[in-house]
């Protein structure tokens, strides 16, 4: 399986996110690998499952279940400052990771940390920190830190678990801020209730995983691509500018050459085409190279600047690709 390589990393991308924290006009998600969120609004930060070690790869290395990064680790949790919110879906380490939260609760004095009120024992036991320290959510509680509020929801991986007072161990969560609301699942599968449960939201971005159920792989299932895609149609506003932005960025992180068609279409989108551009930069090949140059030759006067930005990026000179006259 191919690496899937960082686009910025460590400190690189670490100015990236100080350079967008005056914007108020936006919110900003970065992926950082794994199922781990950061989520920047209006200058505040909220870190949703982060897993920024490889404590996995250790554990089972010797095992019939490697653990193997599928994507570069992108930094290392020590440079992650500022943070107001993180939180916890369930107890697996690549959702409850003490390499890596361990460091972010010493670095950011103030911050809160949300879990399911069900792990609050094993959560305090393997952070090592007070067990009233968390805030613990249940389905259809909520809470509101600063200007977020979090709404929990159940998680189905492999099944619906609850413990002996009915607070469900696995759980996503709704964060909501300002206009806009982003559904993190945690692991799940699909489950009877989720639509009715997640369609009032009306959530513009839905984080949702795609390892699928196999059990060959002898680990906990979740939505495969197909049932993510499907759960995303029935269950958010349908095309918003917010979910085509936040869709583009993914797949300029994870796509390839299937990718470049769809993202293509939309540079005609002037209220999406920078994040094209960008998602475009991103995926490697020729393909996306010759989409870019195309665009440059057919573009107004105005956004070729962008484009040609985009071309040395890709490290294209623009006597390769032709100015447009």
């Amino acid at each position: 399986m191919r690496l899937i390589q960082a686009f910025k990393k460590d400190k690189e991308l670490i100015f990236e996110i100080s350079e967008l924290v005056h914007d108020e006009k936006d919110f900003f998600l970065w992926w950082l690998g794994q199922s781990g969120f950061l989520l920047q609004w209006n200058g505040k930060r909220v870190l949703m499952d982060p897993y920024l070690s490889d404590s996995l790869t250790k554990k089972y290395a010797a095992t019939d279940r490697p653990h193997v990064r599928m994507s570069e680790r992108v930094m290392d949790p020590k440079l992650l400052q500022d943070i107001l919110v993180v939180t916890s879906s369930h107890n697996h380490t690549d959702h409850l990771d003490a390499e890596t939260l361990v460091p972010i609760l010493k670095n950011n004095p103030g911050i809160k940390f949300i879990i399911p009120e069900a792990n609050r024992d094993f959560v305090a036991e393997r952070l090592q920190c007070k067990k009233e320290f968390p805030i613990g959510l249940n389905d259809g509680r909520s809470v509101t830190v600063d200007e977020f509020s979090f709404y929990g929801l159940p998680a189905k991986h492999n099944e619906i678990e609850r413990d002996e007072k009915g607070n469900c161990r696995f759980m996503g969560y709704v964060v909501a801020f300002g206009k806009y609301k982003i559904y993190h699942s945690g692991d799940t599968l699909w489950f009877d209730e989720m639509i009715d449960l997640l369609k009032p939201f009306k959530v513009d971005v839905a984080i949702l995983p795609i390892n699928g159920n196999d059990p060959v792989r002898k680990v906990a299932g979740t939505l495969n691509g197909k049932e993510a895609a499907e759960l995303g149609k029935l269950i958010g506003p349908g095309n918003s500018v917010a979910t085509r932005k936040e869709a583009l960025n993914l797949l300029g992180m994870i796509g390839g050459a299937e990718s470049v068609r769809p993202v293509a279409a939309q540079l005609a989108d002037s209220e999406v085409r920078d994040w094209a551009r960008m998602s475009l930069e991103r995926i490697p090949g020729r393909d996306s190279v010759s989409v870019l140059r195309s665009a440059l030759n057919t573009s107004d006067a105005g956004y070729r600047p962008a484009l040609e930005q985009s071309l040395r990026h890709k490290r294209t000179t623009l006597r390769s690709v032709g100015r447009a006259k």
